[in-house]
C-alpha cells in the first residue's frame, strides 16, 4: 500500500549564498514513514534556486557563488527587467541555472544521496528572505 506525506519547509536566508536543508529533508522523510519511494522538492520562488551539490568543502559553495555572479552579473545596464532592483533579473537567470525542483529516490527510509551531497536553497538576491520548499514523498 502506498503512503504519502507533504510538508512546507521554511528556509530563512541571509542574502546571496547557499543554505543547506539536508537535515530538514532527512527529518521530513523519516517522519513520513516511507521506506521506499520518491521524494519531490519544489522551491516556490523565481529568484532563488534548489540544488544538490558538495557539502564537504565550503570552498565549493564560495566558488559556485562566484561563478554564478560572473554568469549573471548585477549590472542593470544589461537587462530590461529591474522592477525590484539591480539584483532582480540576475536572480531570475541564476534560478534557471540552479533550478527549483528536485526528485530523489528514497530507499531504506532515506533519500538516496551520495557521500558528499547536500541539498541546498540558493539565495540569488542580495537581501535575505524567507523561502519555502514544498516537500512531498510517496511510497511504501
Amino acid at each position: 500500500m502506498l503512503h504519502q506525506s507533504s510538508r512546507m519547509i521554511a528556509v530563512p536566508t541571509r542574502g546571496t549564498g547557499f543554505v543547506e536543508i539536508t537535515g530538514a529533508v532527512l527529518n521530513f522523510v523519516a517522519d513520513s514513514g516511507v521506506q521506499e519511494g520518491l521524494l519531490t522538492l519544489l522551491l516556490r520562488h523565481t529568484s532563488a534556486g534548489l540544488t544538490i551539490t558538495e557539502n564537504a568543502d565550503p570552498d565549493v559553495l564560495a566558488d559556485l557563488t562566484d561563478r554564478l555572479a560572473v554568469l549573471a552579473p548585477r549590472d542593470p545596464s544589461l537587462y530590461r527587467h529591474g522592477t525590484e532592483g539591480p539584483d532582480d533579473m540576475p536572480a531570475h537567470i541564476r534560478t534557471l541555472l540552479t533550478n527549483v525542483q528536485l526528485s530523489i529516490p528514497v530507499l531504506e527510509g532515506r533519500p538516496v544521496l551520495g557521500t558528499w551531497q547536500g541539498i541546498y536553497v540558493v539565495e540569488h538576491r542580495a537581501r535575505g528572505s524567507r523561502r519555502e520548499v514544498a516537500a512531498h514523498v510517496i511510497g511504501s
